[in-house]
This record gives C-alpha cells, sequence and structure tokens, in this order.
C-alpha cells in the first residue's frame, strides 16, 4: 500500500517567509480598514479597467532548497575558464575577510543610499577611504563615489567637459582608436544623443583645434602599451579643450598617475581591486576630476563636515542626488552607484596597502614581462612598447592553431583581429599559467623554455620616463589594518554605525526597500556565477543564456511586454535606453524631428534629466489638486506638440502613491498624437500581478531590479534597470559590438560596458520569481497595498495623507503631510526625520516628491509587529510636536530640534535641555530593547560644502571645526 500524499507534505514554502504579516494579521489589519478579505479591499483600491484578470503564467513556485538545486545545476553549464581577454576585467582575488563580512553581509547590503546621514557614517566612512583610493592614484585631487562601470563612467566624462567647454562650436570629441572597444560604442551613442560629434581616430593623428571640446584616451590602451601623452595634453589644453584618461587603478600604483602628465579627468573600473568578473558586474566606475570641476561631476560625492557639537562627520556633498533638483536642467541622469563594490574595492586598498598594493602590481607586471619573454624565444616579437600586464603578440596565420590550443588547456585569450592575439595577466596569474600560455602560443606543443632560469633575465623595472614615484595611500586607514584581527575590528566598528534592514524597517516611499533573502543571495559568489569574464566565447556561457532567457520571458509576462533588454545597469541607465528606443523608433519610421518629451510635474527627478541625456526637449505637464496629471493640460500640449511629440514619461502608480484611473486614456492621448509612452517602473511593487504596464498602453517600461525584484540596495547600488517594450520597439534594443551583438541598422547600440549589464546579479531575482511563483508574486502586491493603506489609516488623526485615490486608498506608499507643523510648533520634517533616529527607524522619503512631506513604503515583507512600532513611533513624535503647541517643550529647546541624540550627548555630564535624558534617548519603552545610537549628532551640510575634503583628512583638523 502507497504512502498518501498528506503523509509527505510538501517542502517549506518560501512565500509565507518573504511576506511580513501572516494571514490572521491580515485579517486584523483588514478589518481596521472595512474589509472582511484582501481580495475585497484589492477590488476596491486597484481601478478596474488596469486589472489583469487572470493568473501570471508563470511555473508554479518552488521552495528554497529546489530553486537553489535547480539553479545551481542551470549554472553548472556555465564552463569557467582562465581568461586572459583583458579589456578592463583581469582575474583578482577576493579576500576572504571581505567577502564574508561585506559583500555576504546583510549589514552592509541591505543599507540604504546614505541621504540620512547620522546613521550611516560607516558607510561613509568606507566610501570616503574609495574617494582617497581614487584621488591618490589618479592624481586628481576630487573623486566621487562610484559610477557603473568604466563605458558609462567616460560618457558621463564626455557629457561633463562638453558642458564645460562646449561653447562656441565646440562639439567635435575625439576618441583614441585604442581605447576599450566597449568604452567607444557607450561613449559614442551617448554623444550622439546629446548632438557631440564624436571622431575615433589614432592617437598619433590627433589634432585638436578651436572645434575641439576635448579627446579622450586609455592609459594603458586597450593592447597594453603604455604612451606619452604629454605633448597632446598640451596640444588639446592650447587649443581650449580638456583631456579625460579612461585608466587602471592597479597600474597607476607603478605607473605615473595621469593628474601628473596633464589629465584633467580620469575614469575606469575598479573591478580588479578584489571584486570577481561577475560576466560585467557589478563593478565600480571611478571619476576624479581637478578642483576646478567640483561642481560639474556627475555621482556622489562623499565630503567631511561638522555636527552640532563641532565633531567632524561625514555627508554627500554638493549636487548629490542634483538631478532630482535640477531635472530637465541636470548634467546627468546617474541615480544609482555601485556603493556595495565601491565599499568593497576601497577596503581591498585598505586590507593590503600601498606596499601590498604595489607587490601585487609588480607580481602581474613581472608575468606579463615573462610571457613577453618566452613568446620572443618561441620566435615571436610582440608589440613594441612598455606595458603593464597586457601583451600583444603578432601571430601571422597561426591565430586560430593558437587559440584552439589555449581552448584545450582551459584557457581564453583575446582575439585583436585577424593577425595579432592579447594576453592580460591578473592578480592569480601563476607560473603555471605562463607555461600553459606559452604552450599554446607554440601551437600546443610543450615550449621546452626553463621558465626559473628566463624569469631571472626580466627585468620588470620601469624607466624614469614612465615609473611612479610619487607616494600614495599615506593616511594612516591604508596601514592600520593588516592584520585579520585588525580588519574585521573595523570594518565591524563601520558596520556599527549604519542603520540597515538587520535593525528595523526602511520606509521609503519610492526605493522599495524589500527583503533580499539569503536564499535569493546565494549564488552571487558560487564560482560559476562570479568566474566568467564578460567577453569569454557563448558556448562557455550556457548557464548565464539560458537564465537570461527565463528571466526576460518571466519580466516580459510581468510587465506585459513582446522583449525585454537585460542591459541597462541602473535604472537611470533603462530611462536613458528606453528614450533612446523611441528615439530611434521615431528616425527609422523618417520622423527623427520628434524630440518632444511630456513629462507631469509630480515625474521622478531622474526622468527629466533622462530625457535631455537622449537628446530630447522637456515639455512639464500640470497635475491637479489631488496630485493627479491634469489630463486637460496634457491633451492640450499634446496637441500644441503633435507634429514633434516623440514621448510621455509617467510612473504609474504615480509619485504620490495613487493610482491614476485616467491612465489609460493619457496613454490614449500620446498615441493619438504620434507618440510613445514610455512608464517609468519604480513603482511596479504596487502592480505585479494585479496590473501590466504593456497592457495599459505603454509602450517602454524599466524595471527597478533593486526595488520590485528584490536585488538588495547596497548602501546605494549596485541597482538593475532592465526595459520591456512592445513589439514595434524589440528591433532598436540595446545591441552590443564586442560579443556580436552587432548594433544593427535599427539598434541603439550599447548604454552599458558589458552585454548584460551587472549579470552576476540577476540571479537574485530570478530566485525571487523562482521562489515566489506567479501566485506568490501577486500576493505579495497585495500585502504590500495593504501594509501601506494600514499605516494611512493607523495615523489618521496624527498626519493628513496628502493624496489619495480610489475609494480613499493609496497605492503600496501615502504621503504624510507635516507642512503645517512649521506654522503650529515652528517644526520641520527635518526634524521628524532626525528624531526617528532615537526610536530605531530610518526616515521615509523626505520632500519627495512633495516638499516637506514624507513618503511611506513599508513594502510586504514587514511584519504587522514592525508597523505597529513605526506607527506608534510617529505618533509618539506627533505627542512631542502637540507638548511643543501647547507650550510644555519650547519651540527652540525640545527632543525633535536636537535630535538625533548620541550616546555621547546623553550620558554627558552637561545636560541643560528643558526635557529629560531618558525622554531623549527612550521615547517608548521597547526602544530600549532594540536601540540604535546614531554615532554623530545632526550634521551641517553647509559647512561642509563651504570647506570641501573629499578624501580622508587628517580628522584631528576638522575635529576642531
Amino acid at each position: 500500500m502507497s504512502a498518501s500524499a498528506s503523509a509527505h507534505p510538501a517542502p517549506d514554502t518560501f512565500v509565507r517567509r518573504h511576506l511580513g504579516p501572516s494571514e490572521a494579521e491580515q485579517a486584523e489589519m483588514l478589518k481596521e480598514l472595512g474589509y472582511a478579505s484582501l481580495d475585497a479591499f484589492i477590488d476596491a483600491t486597484v481601478p478596474d479597467n488596469i486589472r489583469l484578470r487572470r493568473p501570471l503564467a508563470l511555473p508554479a513556485a518552488q521552495s528554497e532548497q529546489e530553486a537553489l538545486a535547480a539553479f545551481r545545476a542551470e549554472m553548472n553549464a556555465n564552463d569557467v575558464r582562465r581568461s586572459f581577454i583583458g579589456m578592463g576585467y583581469y582575474d583578482t582575488h577576493v579576500p576572504a575577510v571581505i567577502q564574508r563580512n561585506i559583500l555576504e553581509n546583510p549589514g552592509w547590503y541591505t543599507a540604504y543610499t546614505p541621504y540620512q546621514a547620522e546613521i550611516a557614517q560607516g558607510r561613509l566612512e568606507a566610501l570616503l577611504n574609495y574617494q582617497t583610493v581614487v584621488s591618490d592614484l589618479t592624481g586628481l585631487p576630487i573623486a566621487n563615489a562610484s559610477l557603473l562601470d568604466e563605458g558609462t563612467a567616460a560618457a558621463e566624462a564626455v557629457t561633463m567637459v562638453h558642458g564645460i567647454v562646449g561653447k562656441d562650436g565646440r562639439d567635435t570629441f575625439l576618441i583614441a582608436k585604442d581605447c576599450h572597444p566597449q568604452t567607444i560604442e557607450v561613449v559614442t551613442a551617448r554623444a550622439e544623443a546629446r548632438g557631440v560629434d564624436v571622431k575615433v581616430v589614432d592617437v598619433a593623428k590627433m589634432k585638436p583645434n578651436k572645434k575641439t571640446a576635448g579627446v579622450l584616451l586609455q592609459y594603458p590602451n586597450t593592447t597594453g602599451q603604455v604612451e606619452d601623452y604629454r605633448a597632446l595634453c598640451e596640444a588639446v589644453h592650447a587649443a581650449g579643450g580638456l583631456v579625460i584618461v579612461a585608466t587602471d587603478l592597479l597600474a597607476l600604483t607603478l605607473l605615473q598617475p595621469p593628474g601628473e602628465w596633464g589629465a584633467d579627468v580620469a575614469v575606469g573600473n575598479s573591478q580588479r581591486f578584489g571584486v570577481p568578473y561577475g560576466f560585467g558586474g557589478p563593478h565600480a566606475a571611478f571619476f576624479a576630476t581637478k578642483d576646478d570641476y567640483k561642481r560639474q561631476i556627475p555621482g556622489r560625492i562623499i565630503g567631511v563636515s561638522r555636527d552640532a557639537t563641532g565633531r567632524a562627520a561625514l555627508r554627500m556633498a554638493l549636487q548629490t542626488r542634483e538631478q532630482h533638483i535640477r531635472r530637465e536642467k541636470a548634467t546627468s541622469n546617474v541615480c544609482t552607484a555601485q556603493v556595495l563594490l565601491s565599499v568593497m574595492a576601497g577596503m581591498y586598498a585598505v586590507w593590503h596597502g600601498p606596499d601590498g598594493l604595489k607587490r601585487i602590481a609588480n607580481r602581474v607586471h613581472y608575468f606579463a614581462e615573462l610571457f613577453a619573454a618566452g613568446v620572443r624565444k618561441l620566435g615571436m616579437e610582440p608589440v613594441a612598447g612598455i606595458f603593464f600586464d597586457t601583451v600583444t603578440v603578432p601571430v601571422g596565420g597561426n591565430l586560430r592553431k593558437i587559440v584552439k590550443a589555449a581552448g584545450k588547456l582551459g584557457i581564453n585569450l583575446r582575439v585583436v583581429d585577424k593577425k595579432h592575439l592579447g594576453v592580460s595577466m591578473g592578480e592569480n596569474t601563476k607560473v603555471a599559467d605562463i607555461s600553459d600560455l606559452l604552450t599554446a602560443f607554440n601551437l600546443g606543443q610543450p615550449h621546452g623554455l626553463d621558465l626559473d632560469t628566463l624569469g631571472k633575465s626580466v627585468d620588470a623595472r620601469y624607466d624614469e620616463r614612465v615609473r611612479r614615484t610619487s607616494d600614495f595611500l599615506t593616511h594612516p586607514t591604508f596601514s592600520k589594518y593588516h592584520s585579520e584581527t585588525e580588519m574585521l575590528r573595523y570594518m565591524r566598528k563601520l558596520e556599527s554605525r549604519d542603520l540597515s534592514l538587520t535593525h528595523s524597517m526602511i520606509p521609503l516611499g519610492s526605493c522599495t526597500m524589500k527583503l533580499n533573502a539569503s536564499a535569493e543571495m546565494y549564488p552571487v559568489t558560487w564560482r560559476e556565477v562570479g568566474g566568467i569574464h564578460p567577453f569569454a566565447p557563448a558556448e562557455q556561457t550556457l548557464g548565464y543564456q539560458s537564465m537570461f532567457v527565463r528571466l526576460e520571458k518571466a519580466l516580459a509576462e510581468v510587465t506585459g511586454f513582446a522583449a525585454v533588454s537585460l542591459q541597462p545597469n541602473a535604472g537611470s541607465q533603462g530611462e536613458y535606453a528606453g528614450l533612446l528606443v523611441i528615439r530611434a523608433y521615431h528616425r527609422a519610421r523618417g520622423q527623427g524631428h520628434r524630440n518632444i518629451c511630456l513629462i507631469p510635474q509630480s515625474a521622478h527627478g531622474t526622468n527629466p534629466a533622462s530625457a535631455v541625456m537622449a537628446g530630447m526637449q522637456v515639455v512639464v505637464c500640470g497635475t491637479d489638486a489631488n496630485g493627479n496629471i491634469d489630463v486637460a493640460d496634457l491633451r492640450a500640449k499634446a496637441e500644441q506638440h503633435s507634429q514633434n511629440l516623440a514621448a510621455l514619461m509617467v510612473t504609474y502608480p504615480s509619485t504620490h502613491g495613487v493610482f491614476e484611473e485616467s491612465i489609460k486614456d493619457i496613454c490614449a492621448i500620446i498615441h493619438e498624437h504620434g507618440g510613445q509612452v514610455y512608464l517609468d517602473g519604480a513603482n511596479m511593487n504596487a502592480m505585479v500581478g494585479l496590473s501590466r504596464p504593456g497592457d495599459i498602453g505603454a509602450d517602454v517600461c524599466h524595471l527597478n531590479l533593486h526595488k520590485t525584484f528584490c536585488i538588495p540596495h547596497g548602501g546605494g547600488g549596485p541597482g538593475m534597470g532592465p526595459i520591456g517594450v512592445v513589439a514595434h520597439l524589440a528591433p532598436y534594443l540595446p545591441g552590443h559590438g564586442v560579443v556580436g551583438l552587432e548594433p544593427k541598422e535599427t539598434r541603439i547600440g550599447a548604454v552599458s560596458a558589458a552585454p548584460w549589464g551587472s549579470a552576476s546579479i540577476l540571479p537574485i531575482s530570478m530566485m525571487y520569481i523562482d521562489m515566489m511563483g506567479g501566485e506568490g508574486l501577486t500576493e505579495a502586491t497585495k500585502v504590500a497595498i495593504l501594509n501601506a493603506n494600514y499605516i494611512a489609516e493607523k495615523l489618521k488623526g496624527h498626519y493628513e495623507v496628502l493624496y489619495r485615490g480610489k475609494n480613499g486608498h493609496v497605492a503600496h506608499e501615502c504621503i504624510l503631510d507635516t507642512r503645517p507643523l512649521k506654522q503650529s510648533a515652528g517644526i520641520e520634517v527635518e526634524d521628524i526625520a532626525k528624531r526617528l533616529m532615537d526610536y530605531g527607524f530610518h526616515a521615509p522619503t523626505v520632500s519627495f516628491p512633495v516638499a516637506g512631506t514624507l513618503m511611506v513604503e513599508p513594502t510586504e515583507s514587514e511584519s504587522k509587529a514592525e508597523l505597529d512600532r513605526f506607527i506608534e513611533a510617529l505618533i509618539a513624535i506627533r505627542e512631542e510636536i502637540r507638548d511643543i503647541e501647547r507650550g510644555v517643550l519650547s519651540r527652540e529647546d525640545n527632543p525633535l530640534v536636537h535630535a538625533p541624540h548620541t550616546q555621547d550627548v546623553v550620558v554627558s555630564d552637561s545636560w541643560a535641555r528643558g526635557y529629560s535624558r531618558e525622554r531623549a534617548a527612550y521615547p517608548l519603552p521597547w526602544v530600549r530593547e532594540r536601540k540604535f545610537w546614531p554615532s554623530v549628532s545632526r550634521i551641517e551640510s553647509a559647512f561642509g560644502d563651504r570647506n570641501l575634503v573629499c578624501s580622508c583628512p587628517p580628522i584631528e583638523e576638522y575635529a576642531q571645526a
């Protein structure tokens, strides 16, 4: 007799682990809202005309064990080989102390962008370390806290330089032919959209003139040569242009830095500072420039300021998040950075110090010289010149034979052209690798060379023309932590200064700080995922290709689109790519004059910035008193610009946190006038399984995988921003020439340096979808909406919810109006944000999209108990404000204006405030059990902007400021 099915229950389901409130808790919350069931509540919240009335066509949910086993089997199809391809990506060793304690540590990867600096001092210090590394090694004084990849960093540099000097007809940019090909492709696409005339030429033929805005050089170049660019820099400067240099941080430990020989900007990729290949990413790009251009530099800068007690404190400086403020006047649309990876790279430099980095660089260079000496013995003369890690060898008609022989030895080489092969050494290169390489270059026959003897004849020293003589990384941070005990304590100290999802809910509206489940994160560090070069042959990446197909199919089903591109490696890049696709579509139909992009006032700040990056002209549409798009105004502007209308950019649900019932009509108006609808998918967490952008009229949509699909924020990055498109736009999706996705006549070309963006973090989203299934994804959306409405309901009478939709409900987030409190009690929204730190919470989104408000998004993964704690904290803060209104507390001396309260302040012998220490530190009983102490008092940002310091300073100098 066979055992019954009931005797063998299904494995533990992931869905119930992902959702915070249990079914019983959901019932309690629904009762508060007046609904008998979750479905009845959703029916009353989401407009009927946008609803998806069938289940998502996705495979059934798998348990953690099942999903991990299946994904392991899929990734086992990848063939992980020794890659000597180079081109900006090199084999490196991830120090175990960094992998285990940062990359695999939720205390680091679940934190948010450090806009609330008082509870992010650890991450800010780690980023300041990274900026110091970049500034010291490049020889330029100002560095940002990372960009997305080398190609897009170079494109940002071209845009910045053109903005600085591109006046009076200076619209020509010269790019050296020997830059990395993926960089050339990304820069060319971006420059063309901005109207910059790019010319790719041999360095020897560069003749800068009065029309030249600047030049882009590679140092060392893509074939490995170290060129002397001093004379060219002088010529460019004499003509009034600027010089951008794409470079290599490890090489700069030995080679004279660009800032010392004339570069105005240096960009590159910090991947080889302890970050795996990851089939293209994520990796932190760097960007450094002269002090003159500190207010034009894109991205985030970490600077030193002071707090309310006069102590040194760190925060983001200058134009940080300027695209949200300046909108269509922004000089960049960069939002997501690569913070987690820049932290890793900075810690790699801390771990090794300057001497350790030089030892690694010398070893890499030695093996390049040893290989070059070996191929000379075999009768081949490498391309002449000075090199660091890359040797280019003319092989005549033997190219295919050598590549085949290398393949049999498990080695990938770079095919430079039909007659040249490139070999790039990495940190993990060994003598045995050199022997195998020489065997391959000997057509698979034993090379017969004594490498020990040959090595003794190798002179790996550089001469005075290119040798670095200046010191770097002289700050004590880079010499104190070389034992594992000290390194562990240093990283733990920094981690303890940051509030992350390991402490409490991070209720940020628009940013969707979801659970990053451990099972989703496991595959990231598998060798089969992280150990593959982005330009490895396709037959070695079958596991990745299988996952790409599955993920694209799943995202297409979720969004209702015909095709998906995974290449954009941030939401901002997704916006930019989507608009380029629309632009290409119009051009292909002979309507290239269409350049008007309508954008509602309520849109994300990156939207207008992205439109400008894509060469469009922004026309702003109004919103009505309820925060919805003013349909009459939109219709009028669509009619006014009918002949030139390219697109509408719209966020749905709206940035105001409601489902606008007119969305289908809005899309129809745009289509009526020949435009395309770009839907910003930042709020997809309120749509998955309930509604699909492609069904309601959108033509393009980008998805923030670091929001809805569980890739962690990592303190401000990594992210991914793939785009979905309708069928008629599919031919225009990004290509990538390096791997054979040739930019066809219709394709827009590459928007990221790697063909599939930050490929190694895509498994996180794939695992999430595999473990949730269609039913689970839909359930998650419903609970996300329930949680937001529960908060809004429980705060009635304390804070007004600014915008509501159908039946008085919000979507997955709500905006609390705190503006009246300034009049009644002198309390600003920032005071509430800082006081929440004393209760152990990160603030909701402050003053976006409406100044003086808080936008709250709890996500589906927060339990009812955590929601109730957050609600109780906000109500308690409102009571403190009422005490001010009643005169019990003074406007000038109260817990809000002095917040946050550090441990130092609370235990100080001096306490002369008009409220107790207990009220300051433990405003509610449960705070004692889970107290998080901010490490600094409220920070004075203006001081830091007036006295900009963005690399590791002698702290003593600023402690007295």
